[in-house]
């Protein structure tokens, strides 16, 4: 695996964005951790958005303030992943199946440990914001998704049933 760095999204990377969910959007797959990203129709409009839920200020009472990172590889300054991490999961879905954090792997970039190392790098972030503790949760068949967990200090707490999908909860303490 080549380094990587966990950087805020930011317009120097807007083509780069737009592949990157196009590569998602092409192969069916879903964009955890990227928010709207999927229905955003242009890289400032996502990061607008991710701006505005920064902050418990300006968050939609609905939602719940978050910050969201690209993975960008040091190498040649491409994004492999996002990855962002809610401030809490005071919230109906969330406390259930959503969890603190969620990530993406960029679909041509996988089974080559950015996923547990931008777990690993985001996990310093969730302790500098101060929690002390995080959820996570993966389907139950997402055996990659476990492994990245588990390495990353991840203990399994139960299996849940949420709309006829299986998944797992962990907890990583910080």
């Amino acid at each position: 695996m080549s380094m990587i760095k966990l950087i805020k999204p930011a317009l120097a990377y807007a083509d780069d964005i737009m592949e990157y969910r196009q590569e998602f959007l092409d192969s069916g797959d879903s964009l955890a951790g990227c928010g709207s990203l999927r229905t955003c129709t242009s890289a400032e409009e996502w990061i607008d958005e991710l701006d505005m839920l920064e902050k418990k200020e300006t968050c939609p009472e609905e939602r719940v303030s978050s910050n969201t990172y690209l993975a960008i590889r040091v190498s040649d300054n491409r994004i492999v992943g996002i990855i962002d991490f809610r401030h809490h999961i005071n919230h109906p879905i969330l406390s259930v199946w959503g969890g603190h954090i969620g990530y993406s792997v960029r679909p041509g970039e996988r089974r080559k440990g950015y996923a547990t190392e931008m777990l690993r790098l985001n996990l310093i972030n969730c302790k500098q914001h101060g929690l002390d503790k995080v959820l996570l949760v993966c389907d139950f068949d997402n055996a990659a998704s476990k492994k990245t967990i588990t390495t990353n200090g991840g203990i399994f707490e139960k299996e849940i049933i949420v709309d006829d999908d299986r998944m797992e909860r962990y907890w990583i303490q910080l």
